[in-house]
């Protein structure tokens, strides 16, 4: 189980073929690699299955390899336009992820990809950016200049880059991190990078196209892979409110505004989170968890059913489709820009 989806697996991925299996996406939500926070957000399970159904849809009508099976309605896999309701369950191919044994915050890739053959989840993360958002923490590691943009400090606003900057980073270690891409040529084993960076940008054009018809600015996201008998497929889920980052009239529309609310409302257990990670990575830990010191606080009702609504609502307008009875997405962008 990962921390806002169930993992449910019918047929076992062999190293000679790929598996059957299905995403249940409850209403939980993580932020800060915290894992399941202790409130649901009614809807949101159901509008991240939706999103990332139509996002592998169109990816399929493109040409582009993924895992996506269908969505579950009634106990059967159909289209998502076939789904009378908002669907919870989307049905996918497995492929395997061997072991990765480390010692610490040390870990053996030679070992992973002994056992991984042609048949392996991509131990990597492809992230690629539009923009450069309050936030973001490639303002941590990079500066304008790096970009070719006209000024020494990042300004207290979201920055547009001339073009999309393609990063990857670590997916199954305890604690995230960005690569130099020798380094993730090497983790991502038999799969090749340059396909997987062209994947990524496919995607993202392809999703940042599907913003714009619902008046939406596609800001930053990222792909998951995996690697078939010599094919790269996207995998995972992709366009979504929690993997990608969007916003409307220049407000957040994203998993981005209930980070930033506990940013302001919970800057202690924020605080106590950045130094377990930083003990963690100083004393060679892997799991930062245990040595935080602090839980993080339930939201108020109100945080909850505004979050609901932009969810609910921001899937409507991408998806051109009213699935969700929820409020325009006009209207909840303007009940969450004081939270």
């Amino acid at each position: 189980m990962t921390s806002v989806k169930e993992f449910v697996i019918e047929e076992p991925a062999t190293p000679e073929r790929t598996g059957r299996g299905r995403f249940a996406f409850t209403d939980d939500y993580s932020v800060f690699d915290w894992g399941k926070m202790p409130d649901p957000i009614p809807g949101k399970g159901a509008s991240l299955c939706a999103m990332g159904a139509a996002n592998f849809e169109l990816l399929e009508a493109e040409g582009v390899p993924t895992h996506y099976r269908g969505v579950v309605s009634e106990g059967e896999v159909v289209t998502l336009d076939e789904a009378d309701a908002p669907p919870r369950e989307m049905a996918i191919d497995l492929s395997r992820v061997p072991d990765l044994p480390h010692e610490g915050r040390t870990y053996d890739y030679t070992v992973f990809h002994r056992e991984a053959g042609e048949n392996y989840v991509v131990p990597l993360e492809i992230v690629f950016r539009n923009t450069v958002p309050v936030g973001s923490s490639l303002r941590g590691r990079a500066d304008p200049s790096d970009f070719d943009l006209e000024f020494d400090d990042w300004p207290d606003e979201a920055v547009d880059l001339p073009e999309a900057v393609v990063e990857f980073s670590t997916k199954f270690e305890e604690s995230d991190r960005y690569l130099s891409r020798e380094e993730a040529d090497r983790i991502a084993g038999a799969a090749d990078i340059e396909t997987l960076e062209e994947t990524a940008r496919t995607v993202n054009r392809l999703v940042t196209e599907r913003a714009d018809d619902a008046g939406l600015e596609h800001e930053d996201g990222k792909i998951e892979c995996i690697y078939v008998d010599g094919e790269v497929r996207v995998a995972d889920v992709v366009g979504t409110f929690d993997e990608n980052r969007f916003s409307y009239d220049g407000q957040q529309v994203s998993k981005e505004v209930v980070r930033q609310y506990h940013k302001r409302e919970q800057p202690e257990w924020v605080a106590a989170v950045d130094e377990a990670k930083q003990r963690a990575k100083a004393e060679d830990v892997a799991d930062w968890r245990e040595l935080c010191e602090r839980e993080p606080e339930p939201l108020p009702e109100g945080v909850v059913g505004a979050m609901s609504d932009l969810y609910c609502g921001g899937a409507n307008a991408y998806l051109g489709r009213d699935l969700f009875d929820a409020p325009p997405l006009a209207e909840a962008v303007e009940r969450v820009r004081d939270l």
